[in-house]
């Protein structure tokens, strides 16, 4: 065969790859997401397959997503009650709309009866965690993504020994990868072990065991919760707030975190999330309490309206993503967003730029620094057009980097958890939010978002568009690495 003939052969064939790939990724991916994929696998095909094969489904496997679809099934039919709404009467028009949508993809309902509180010091976050577990008399349930053994986080596994010795049932999970990006992950398990906890790691990676997903299938969950009554969600990491990385100890960067404490109805909407995700790792169904809860009306005028919103893989909906775009775009006066990783999809931004052209007030806290190289120069690619749309961005000073993550709409709505708003957590990370209906929430939240407007540099366009066109020429190729998901 002539050299011609084995060039011409080659075309074709690589022609074939192309369009077969351009069929079977376009499938169910967004428009963007499949462009890249195809992309890379028409100019770099060898790395570009291999590296699809590898992280190329968007989902977890079956057995997975049936158990997901089994608890959303028994929450479903827990016996409802009075306690399902607190407030009715009082929410905007689109929050019944809202709940309706967060009932239908994640199956928990919007509960009346909730104490919620906000902490945003790092070390008093702890102690109050701890304080909480040192009430526990039945069950301890602690899901994170990063659980690391240290000088901050001693005193938590303390807390959970002194739990187990009272004959309290600790059970602990944490995510499998980041376990291995951390350091003192064998001590870290001798100290659980030692305190009594059982451990289960998340989303195993051991392909000889049976245990394998697409790699960065990750679980980003945040919480705690004490005998069904107390709980804790956000954007805390069980990990010194210096994350313990070479590089964040050199530049003496220091993460700020915003976690919520709730009371009531909704701390056991909490627990099904770490149920399920337990049932997931274990195949262990703990049971859900399904107790018919009321709420005295004399309480329930001081009381909040929460709903728990789980999002992730396991589920057939990108749940997050739908609830974050449909309260933008029902904003009537104001949205204030705080997000470490922002990087949106076009949704996510056609809502954002759209509110404030419309006259909203929009505004975005993000930290002028970042840990994570490609994800803050993705990020900085989309300022330029929110700033031209008039959102108003400020840059938290370094060396503190702004993790936390929440945002609020209005006076009466806010959102808090563990949900950057970026592809990544839309899509590929197992997520929990909790949607809080209440001025005096929202108020709190607003001076929270006061002390950071106050610790930041609001950046301008004019101040932007003169950065240099290296920077420039970085950003949008970073931007491009965001769509392959």
């Amino acid at each position: 065969m002539s050299g011609e003939s084995i060039t011409l052969l080659a075309i074709a064939a690589h022609a074939l790859v192309v369009l077969a790939a351009a069929v079977y990724i376009s499938a169910r991916r967004m428009p963007s997401a499949a462009i890249a994929w195809i992309l890379a696998i028409a100019f770099v095909p060898l790395l570009g397959i291999a590296w699809f094969l590898l992280v190329g489904a968007g989902r977890l496997p079956r057995r997975r997503r049936d158990q997901q679809r089994d608890v959303n099934r028994a929450v479903l039919e827990r016996a409802p009650g009075e306690w399902e709404v607190g407030h009715g009467e009082e929410w905007p028009e689109a929050l019944a709309s809202a709940a309706r949508l967060n009932r239908e993809l994640g199956a928990l309902p919007i509960v009346g009866g909730t104490r919620a509180s906000l902490e945003g010091d790092y070390a008093d976050t702890f102690r109050r965690m701890i304080a909480d577990i040192d009430t526990a008399t039945s069950s301890v349930h602690v899901e994170f993504f990063i659980l690391v053994l240290d000088d901050t986080t001693r005193p938590f596994i303390e807390a959970l020994a002194r739990a187990h010795a009272r004959g309290v049932a600790v059970r602990v999970l944490s995510d499998h990868l980041s376990g291995f990006l951390y350091p003192h992950r064998g001590a870290t398990r001798a100290a659980l072990r030692d305190a009594g906890a059982e451990w289960h790691a998340m989303l195993p990676l051991r392909p000889f065991r049976g245990q394998w997903q697409r790699a960065d299938l990750r679980n980003h969950r945040k919480l705690v919760t004490v005998d069904g009554r107390v709980g804790w969600t956000g954007s805390l990491n069980l990990i010194d707030s210096s994350y313990l990385k070479r590089g964040n100890l050199r530049r003496g960067l220091r993460w700020k975190e915003l976690m919520v404490r709730v009371e009531g109805p909704v701390v056991r909407e909490l627990d099904a999330v770490f149920i399920t995700d337990w049932y997931g790792e274990t195949d262990e169904l703990l049971p859900l309490d399904a107790s018919v809860v009321s709420v005295p009306k004399a309480a329930a005028a001081e009381l909040l309206d929460a709903q728990v919103v789980p999002s992730g893989p396991s589920f057939e909906n990108d749940n997050n993503l739908k609830l974050f775009v449909y309260l933008l775009q029902n904003a009537r006066d104001r949205v204030s967003i705080t997000s470490p990783y922002f990087v949106p999809d076009e949704s996510t931004q056609l809502a954002i730029v759209t509110a404030a052209s419309r006259g909203i007030a929009v505004e975005l806290f993000v930290s002028e620094i970042g840990d994570q190289v490609m994800v803050h120069h993705a990020q900085r690619s989309y300022y330029e057009t929110l700033l031209r749309a008039g959102v108003r961005i400020h840059l938290y000073r370094p060396p503190t980097v702004l993790h936390s993550k929440h945002f609020s709409i209005d006076d009466d709505i806010a959102v808090i958890g563990s949900s950057n708003m970026d592809i990544r957590s839309f899509s590929l990370n197992m997520e929990v939010s909790l949607l809080v209906h209440g001025r005096a929430f929202v108020d709190e939240l607003r001076r929270v978002e006061d002390a950071y407007r106050a610790a930041s540099r609001e950046l301008l366009l004019e101040e932007w568009l003169r950065r240099p066109a290296r920077t420039r020429v970085l950003d949008s190729l970073m931007r491009l690495t965001s769509a392959l998901q």
